[in-house]
């Protein structure tokens, strides 16, 4: 499955109304906030359609999947939008990360835990926001809102700001080993700035819990960071001068740089969902990475993701690239 879709569940009383993008969206949030009457109203409407009372407004077919069938059922479900509820222990496993990966469903899942087998994007983690009063003849409309976002991560400009100030680190964390560590590593040793590589996304933060230095920069793939960005939320606040800045990968920074110009290119970075087939890359970054091989074979700029390509630190090319990079002074 690929494409974005606008979801509308409601009865006489209480409407959600929200839109997915990616095969993985997380909703959490604490308890009374609406998340397991979303999940009720959707397992009730599609064990009894119509006369549930229940109304789901979709492209797509909506369900939910639960123990203890669900690992006989979900081969079968295709072009599916399949709702799981936090009771569902099985989220957690191997299993059905596994197969989940192999599915051509998209499925909101909800939890309040962090699910490390899953590479869901930062950018998809939702909790629910309710407007409007209930009287028991008026709808409560809940919406979904992004519970980590660009500010939250980067930090908020102060009152009386007009323009951001740039965050000057004196260590970056790159959670990459291979070609966007090789970038970074260049650019903080033109710049004298400590870079190291956490060789993989899980292993940050011990790297935070060990590091003595002050002002920390963690550079991770926001595609599929998500199971690891609680902890690492909950470490910056209580550590103002670590920032991490999460683009889709860095593959992705190197497409939306402009340095490999084209129709295609731009319309597939404005309308990634529509591009992306789930069944064949579960995470983004993946994707984004087939697109700059594709489009840089045989150039100068032909890219590898396990050996930086050394025209990609020529004055330049490098000059682009950190050009996107917003917030952040690399000099």
């Amino acid at each position: 499955m690929k494409g974005r879709y606008h979801i509308i569940v409601q009865n006489k009383r209480i409407r959600y109304e929200f839109e997915i993008k990616r095969n993985i969206t997380i909703l959490r949030g604490d308890s009374a906030t609406g998340k397991t009457t979303l999940y009720d109203m959707v397992a009730l409407a599609s064990r009894n359609h119509g006369s549930s009372g229940i109304e789901i407004h979709c492209e797509k077919k909506c369900r939910t999947l639960e123990a203890p069938d669900w690992k006989f059922l979900l081969p079968s479900l295709h072009d599916y939008i399949i709702f799981i509820d936090e009771g569902s222990t099985f989220i957690k496993s191997t299993t059905f990360a596994s197969m989940a990966k192999k599915s051509d469903n998209y499925f909101v899942i909800i939890t309040r835990e962090d699910l490390p087998n899953l590479p869901y994007s930062v950018n998809e983690i939702y909790g629910i926001h309710s407007s409007g009063k209930y009287h028991n003849t008026k709808r409560i409309y809940n919406e979904f809102y992004e519970i980590y976002s660009a500010e939250s991560i980067l930090g908020k400009m102060k009152s009386g700001q007009t323009e951001p100030i740039k965050f000057k680190p004196d260590k970056i964390i790159v959670e990459d080993s291979n070609s966007g560590y090789e970038f970074f590593l260049h650019v903080c040793q033109k710049a004298g700035i400590t870079c190291q590589s956490s060789g993989g996304k899980s292993k940050i933060k011990d790297l935070l819990d060990k590091s003595d230095q002050n002002h920390i920069l963690i550079i991770a793939d926001g595609a599929s960071i998500g199971p690891e960005i609680n902890e690492l939320f909950l470490f910056m606040q209580s550590h103002p001068n670590t920032k991490c800045y999460l683009p889709e990968s860095f593959e992705w920074l190197i497409l939306k740089s402009g340095l490999i110009d084209g129709n295609a290119v731009s319309n597939i970075l404005d309308h990634p969902q529509d591009f992306i087939e789930s069944q064949e890359y579960f995470s983004w970054e993946r994707f984004f990475t087939a697109v700059l091989v594709k489009y840089t074979q045989n150039t100068y700029l032909s890219y590898s993701k396990y050996q930086l390509n050394n025209s990609y630190l020529h004055d330049r090319p490098k000059k682009a690239i950190l050009d996107i990079i917003e917030g952040i002074s690399l000099k």
